[in-house]
């Protein structure tokens, strides 16, 4: 892999945050910054760290609670409501005035609210299996996730040492990782060891972060901010998608002006880990034909 640029640190926010990031890649070209899922922190990118730092400088960075990143001194201060800010601070450190902004699920919230609110510094969008907000009404194409997370956040709330010693039993197993693949995932696409290192960061994660940052995105959407997305975008939606249906993605691509539309015929919510030939051969040609130094 080439690599004439590598950073790899945490930066810390004015209430004491640590935020974990790296940094690498080729400066020739307008970067990247991945923007991960809920209760990510990197697995999704695998097959496109390479072709993407060949020929640009990416930078990814852990959310709050996510990953290797902290939070405040202040626990309550996580979600969707500090994302955006912490992201905008974190490119200032990192002396990137402007970047392409990719969002894997919960990051395609992320990236159409940082455009909405600091649309100067965004090149380009690729938004991959996700939704543009309000995922507690889409979930598995129901609603029943939005009636029962109030219950979920409350006993994890009051019981928050009980509820991460049953998340690291229950999900840091084979057995989890199998069960997750054959009822989420296409299981003939998908390979376990792909899958495997989201289980294991989940059976980590505090799952207080974890309720906190879905309840801030529970009421998010970005829905009235498609029509006024100006800048070149990709919208990649799995065919099998359960967790943001593929409805989601074909409406986005209609409602944002000159969007471009990649359907990967049996991929799941993990579709750029199960046809990363497909996804990565869309994105290069994205990102040569429609996102320039002079993009708007």
């Amino acid at each position: 892999m080439s690599s004439t640029y590598f950073h790899q640190g945490l930066f810390e926010t004015e209430d004491g945050a640590p935020l974990w990031f790296e940094s690498r890649g080729e400066p020739a070209a307008v970067p990247v910054v991945l923007n991960d899922g809920l209760g990510c922190d990197g697995f999704i990118w695998r097959y496109l760290w390479e072709p993407l730092t060949a020929k640009r400088r990416v930078m990814h960075w852990n959310y709050r609670g996510h990953g290797r990143s902290g939070v405040a001194t202040d626990d309550s201060r996580i979600g969707m409501e500090y994302i955006t800010d912490d992201l905008a601070r974190l490119m200032d450190a990192q002396k990137l005035e402007s970047a392409v902004m990719f969002g894997h699920s919960m990051g395609v919230q992320v990236c159409l609210e940082f455009h909405r609110r600091h649309r100067s510094r965004v090149k380009g969008l690729v938004l991959i299996c996700g939704s543009y907000g309000t995922p507690l009404d889409t979930w598995h194409d129901h609603t029943l996730l939005r009636v029962a997370f109030p219950y979920l956040l409350k006993a994890v709330e009051g019981s928050p040492h009980l509820a991460k010693s049953i998340m690291a039993r229950v999900l840091n197993t084979q057995l989890a990782v199998e069960f997750g693949i054959r009822t989420e995932l296409n299981p003939a696409l998908i390979k376990p060891n792909d899958f495997a290192p989201y289980m294991e960061h989940l059976a980590k994660m505090n799952p207080l972060y974890f309720v906190r940052t879905l309840d801030s995105l529970k009421d998010h959407s970005a829905w009235d901010h498609l029509p006024y997305v100006d800048v070149p975008t990709l919208v990649v939606g799995g065919e099998g998608d359960r967790f943001t249906p593929i409805w989601l993605s074909q409406r986005m691509a209609e409602f944002i002006p000159r969007s471009e539309y990649v359907y990967v015929p049996g991929g799941s919510h993990t579709a750029p880990l199960e046809r990363p030939g497909l996804v990565n051969s869309a994105i290069d040609r994205f990102l040569r034909e429609r996102v320039s130094v002079n993009s708007p």
